[in-house]
């Protein structure tokens, strides 16, 4: 008879865990502070600035290395974007992003700790569009989850 599995293990033992992706920081124009930013950490920057329109947002990653989880810097791509509160808050640290196998088992997963799902999946044009949904925790944490997958594109 197989043991029980510990209770923070998921729901399939033939999926891999999460992983951390990235750490997202919201500013007012990437263009601004981009370079700085970079310059700070000690990291490249390609200078890159990926536009999602679903996402209302526009982006750059910044990694030390490509083993190593990225940061990435987001900022508001339209007056409709509901990042705009957050930039006239001051910006600053946003959510915290794991890649995952299956993004539903993770959403299922999510409910049954309490989370709220803030957005079901959806293709994210930064990741070659390999879907991504947003969870909001009980202790007040914004998480993206990150579908792992083959599609074509940045693999960032």
């Amino acid at each position: 008879m197989p043991e029980p599995m510990e209770p923070d293990s998921y729901l399939s033992t033939a999926l891999a865990p999460p992983i951390l992706h990235h750490v997202g920081f919201v500013v007012a124009s990437i263009a601004q502070c981009g370079a700085g930013f970079a310059s700070s950490l000690g990291f490249p920057w390609s200078g890159e600035i990926i536009h999602d329109p679903r996402q209302n947002a526009r982006v750059t990653f910044l990694r030390s290395s490509p083993r190593e989880p990225a940061i990435e810097l987001v900022e508001p791509a339209g007056e409709n974007s509901p990042l705009h509160k957050f930039v006239a808050r001051g910006g600053g640290l946003h959510h915290v992003c794991y890649e995952v196998s299956n993004v539903e088992n993770q959403l299922q997963q999510s409910r049954a700790a309490g989370c709220l799902i803030v957005r079901q999946p959806v293709p994210a044009v930064a990741f070659g569009g390999r879907r991504i949904a947003w969870v909001y925790t009980p202790e007040r944490l914004l998480v993206e989850y990150l579908e792992r997958g083959q599609q074509p594109g940045p693999s960032v």
